[in-house]
């Protein structure tokens, strides 16, 4: 079999869609108050051709999916979109990112489907009305819910931070108290330079050591082995159930050993977060690509991967990054 290989010797197992640009929610670093120019239903992958490429996908060695948005709830079907995904006997593991607002409901579903291994939860203050200025959402209550009902379920969670200067620096230690009588994983990741469209303006970077030392202040952690491709430096701390990490999206650190490549709701093929897109799949597909053409391309795109996210964005052909974090499927 044919595997997804990169000039570098990366081997590609691990793919994130995103299922839809849309959200319920108005994050100041992901997107403006009046949120984005919606697309067009007829311009976003359908869900079976979401289900051809990931099969396509991991017939080249494609292990793992997540998924992501926007929002991934927001759009219609997505459970029955989970349903036929979980029959796709060459994936190993599907995990979902989400804000957690519209999930509660769906959670014991979801428990069935044993390829769902885990869920993200983004939640980024544990403050209902500082969430309420961060989100521009009054939904605390329901997220803090759901975030009570996964730590039950069988579902590994992990919560997602975004560490933000200005709004919670001052609850970084707050979230990693929490891992001491909850089986979950903190994890803090660095702001990214996206902010919304350039909406909301950075005070300073709150960078993967300036976090790491924040922690220090208060805890002893000890770095814990991680896998390889793993996006997070992770630690854990005596007497504490749960683990806590630092994703370092920005300083970029985690690049050499990645072995990621994303596809956005409207089909763009992205080698790297920070690029502008590669190629085209939605009219690909829709021109008559058989399975085989689709394999061939996915084998030459992945040649195209950039060493590192810095070398991504310099060959942009639109700009410095600025698009909103739910385009790409962050």
């Amino acid at each position: 079999m044919n595997s997804l290989i990169d000039s570098f010797g990366r081997q590609i197992d691990y793919v994130r869609l995103a299922v839809t640009d849309r959200c319920n929610l108005r994050c100041q670093y992901c997107m403006p108050a009046h949120g984005i120019d919606i697309v067009p239903k007829d311009e976003l992958l359908t869900f079976d051709e979401m289900a051809r490429l990931i099969r396509i996908l991991s017939e080249l060695g494609v292990k793992k999916l997540r998924l992501t948005g926007g929002e991934p709830f927001v759009r219609k079907d997505f459970i029955r979109f989970l349903e036929m995904l979980s029959f796709n006997d060459l994936l190993q593991e599907i995990n979902i990112t989400t804000n957690g607002a519209l999930i509660s409901k769906h959670i014991s579903k979801i428990e069935t489907l044993k390829k769902v291994k885990s869920i993200n939860l983004s939640i980024d203050s544990l403050q209902r009305e500082k969430f309420a200025k961060i989100t521009r959402r009054d939904v605390f209550l329901e997220v803090f819910k759901t975030f009570e009902l996964l730590e039950k379920s069988s579902l590994e969670l992990k919560l997602n931070v975004v560490v933000q200067s200005g709004f919670n620096t001052d609850e970084i230690n707050d979230f990693v108290r929490l891992t001491k009588e909850k089986n979950v994983s903190v994890r803090f990741i660095e702001e990214m330079p996206f902010n919304g469209k350039g909406q909301r303006e950075m005070n300073e970077n709150w960078t993967f050591p300036k976090i790491l030392n924040e922690i220090k202040r208060e805890f002893e952690v000890t770095e814990i082995q991680s896998k390889k491709s793993s996006t997070s430096r992770n630690y854990k701390i005596e007497n504490h159930i749960g683990s806590i990490g630092i994703i370092p999206a920005f300083t970029r650190t985690i690049c050499s050993d990645c072995n990621r490549i994303r596809i956005t709701s409207k089909g763009t093929f992205k080698n790297c977060l920070f690029d502008d897109g590669v190629f085209n799949l939605r009219d690909f597909i829709r021109n008559g690509a058989s399975d085989e053409d689709v394999k061939t391309l996915f084998l030459s795109l992945v040649k195209e991967k950039p060493e590192n996210g810095f070398i991504a964005e310099a060959n942009r052909k639109k700009g410095s990054v600025s698009e909103s974090m739910s385009t790409i499927g962050g």
